[in-house]
């Protein structure tokens, strides 16, 4: 019985894990932003004109950044939430005489989506970023031919 249990929620406990490896890169990423914020901050009352323009728009698009992955963690941990609720109704299923499998199978499904959804939210704030760093056509220099 206990064994049939323990089977059952490892798969539950390896999105766990997946959860975490994810939420480590969001946080690196997050970690960075905040630098080049810091870094763009300190600037903002030394520049003028255009160059202050330029700090304002990526001050800007940093701040969305940050509300973007702020935002994936958040839906992250919930289903990390979600995901010990699973495990927990697994083993109340196996150890009592309720029958959990389906709140299980909900759960287990509302954690996918969360997860799906902080995936989603991922690819956002990486185009995002892959957008703010486009090379300018001036610098690629396509009338030479190399």
């Amino acid at each position: 019985m206990i064994a049939h249990t323990i089977q059952l929620a490892l798969a539950p406990v390896f999105v766990l894990v997946a959860l975490g490896n994810i939420m480590n890169i969001l946080s690196t990423r997050l970690s960075r932003i905040v630098d080049r914020s810091r870094h763009l901050i300190g600037r903002h009352a030394e520049t003028e004109g255009l160059d202050h323009d330029a700090v304002v728009r990526e001050i800007r698009m940093l701040d969305r950044r940050i509300a973007i992955i702020g935002r994936a963690i958040l839906m992250l941990v919930m289903c990390g939430l979600t995901i010990g609720c699973v495990i927990a109704m697994l083993f109340l299923d196996g150890f009592t005489r309720l029958d959990m499998q389906l709140a299980a199978a909900c759960a287990f499904l509302i954690a996918i989506a969360l997860m799906m959804y902080a995936l989603l939210l991922f690819l956002r704030e990486t185009r995002i970023a892959s957008a703010s760093l486009r090379v300018p056509h001036s610098f690629m220099e396509w009338e030479r031919e190399l």
